[in-house]
């Protein structure tokens, strides 16, 4: 087994995974199987699958590669040794050409061989470590689903992939925003620091009670808002590029991994 798993809690998220797969969980997976790994999900044909980890490769603090699974194999052995991308996230997301046409709770009847996944870091993870270090996130203690906004800032491009971040916001009194900053440091593999506090006219936002995507939560007026690169970015990117079919997640339905948020703490 891979010396990162997380040993004798392993079953805890198999247990949340079989859930998902018996149809019985299908909404954000936040707080589900604590101190686990989650990761955000692009499943790509074989032929944009090369360009697309490229991209992640030159995008790392919003597309950190976690694991890449081979062409038409539905499993991925250093994530879990009994996952199944065709039925293990809790909500997906199905495009053709650029346009969602499905939101189903199983890709089985989707599935082709030439398909690639990728899982890409979470937020969730540096969140776990933020929450063990004391620090109180509102969107969580609501039970609703991070906002998230388009920015100014670009990505690098390639030769079809191109856009620009974007991120996720969670407001903090300055002293804990500077502990929020030094925690999510340490985990460079989901998403790291934070890109931009304080100003969001800056990166390009114009409102923050009205995100791109999520859910908005309120700003105190002794708070900063903090932004983080955001895993939804490359699924933006894929959308705009208009592929001719692409898999992603719902968004706050991510993969339940194996893996201990620890292990990637660096």
């Amino acid at each position: 087994m891979n010396a990162a798993l997380g040993g004798e809690t392993d079953g805890s998220a198999a247990a949340v995974r079989r859930r998902i797969r018996c149809g019985e969980l299908t909404g954000q997976t936040s707080g589900l199987a604590p101190g686990k790994v989650q990761g955000n999900v692009a499943i790509l044909p074989a032929d944009w699958a090369d360009e697309f980890l490229r991209f992640c490769l030159q995008n790392p603090k919003p597309c950190p590669v976690l694991a890449v699974g081979r062409p038409g194999r539905p499993e991925l052995p250093s994530l879990g040794e009994d996952i199944d991308i065709r039925s293990d996230v809790a909500r997906y997301r199905v495009f053709e050409r650029g346009r969602e046409v499905a939101s189903p709770t199983d890709i089985s009847a989707y599935w082709r061989e030439d398909l690639v996944t990728f899982v890409l870091g979470c937020s969730f993870s540096f969140e776990w470590a933020l929450i063990e270090a004391g620090l109180r996130l509102r969107h969580i203690e609501r039970g609703s689903v991070v906002p998230m906004y388009r920015t100014s800032i670009a990505t690098e491009p390639t030769e079809r992939l191109s856009g620009p971040m974007v991120v996720s916001m969670r407001p903090f009194r300055p002293a804990d925003a500077i502990r929020a900053i030094a925690i999510s440091n340490r985990f460079p593999g989901v998403h790291g620091a934070p890109v931009h506090i304080g100003i969001p006219a800056s990166i390009g936002i114009t409102d923050l009670d009205r995100p791109d995507f999520g859910e908005r939560i309120e700003i105190r007026g002794d708070e900063l808002p903090v932004f983080w690169a955001c895993g939804v970015t490359p699924q933006a990117v894929i959308e705009k590029a208009r592929p001719p079919f692409f898999i992603s997640h719902f968004p706050g339905s991510m993969l339940i991994t194996d893996l201990a948020n620890a292990a990637l703490a660096v």
